[in-house]
């Protein structure tokens, strides 16, 4: 496993204004991929440095893939206001299209936890994602009525989640074509305390099941 990246503050340009990005390219990263990471919920305390959304991009740092983290609109210095899901979408293509410029070889992973995952999961099909990573999805709190991502995706649900009611995600999840891959940590709660290790692990075990190409850096 590699040191952690130099993280890179700067402001993406977003439909409501400028979005606080954090961005990071572990050394000898490959070209061919990036990460664009969605957090928690804004109204309830979610930034771009939550500990899962922190975790979701190492994961990817391990496999030498760079990442962006952003606040949505009216989050830290993101200008704008919350816009129920619907504006943040609209954030989440806004950053991957700054990715597409920054990496202009390189296709889009989106991966969110929460509020964060239901975004991605909205945004995946018009981002043209390459692959789809989603942790406790607030399916029931944020419409995910688009097109059904035809990606490798997977969804990563805690079991003990306080938050997020895990049998209907799974449900939900089980009645989708094509269905994503669907992983289960026993006895987890919504923010996966003490479970973090065992949610990095599961994202790299998804890319390399799923054929993502390893960076340079080892």
């Amino acid at each position: 496993m590699q040191r952690p990246p130099r993280p890179q503050r700067l402001r993406i340009a977003g439909p409501a204004g400028a979005l606080e990005a954090l961005v990071e390219e572990p050394d000898g990263y490959g070209r061919s991929e990036f990460g664009v990471v969605c957090h928690p919920h804004p109204l309830h305390g979610g930034t771009l440095d939550n500990k899962v959304v922190y975790t979701l991009a190492r994961a990817l740092h391990d496999l030498g893939i760079p990442t962006v983290r952003f606040n949505f609109r009216g989050v830290g210095a993101s200008e704008g206001a919350f816009a129920d899901g619907i504006g943040e979408t609209e954030d989440a293509l806004a950053a991957v299209a700054w990715g597409r410029t920054r990496w202009p070889a390189a296709e889009p992973w989106l991966l969110g936890f929460s509020f964060g995952a239901a975004v991605a999961i909205r945004a995946a099909a018009q981002a043209g994602a390459r692959r789809l990573v989603t942790v406790a999805p607030a399916v029931g709190r944020v419409a995910t009525d688009r097109a059904t991502p035809a990606c490798p995706w997977l969804l990563i649900q805690g079991d003990a989640d306080d938050v997020i009611d895990a049998g209907a995600v799974i449900a939900w999840a089980s009645g989708l074509t094509p269905a994503p891959q669907v992983r289960v940590l026993r006895g987890a709660g919504h923010f996966f305390h003490g479970r973090l290790p065992e949610l990095r692990e599961a994202v790299v075990e998804f890319a390399e099941e799923s054929g993502a190409q390893r960076g340079s850096a080892g």
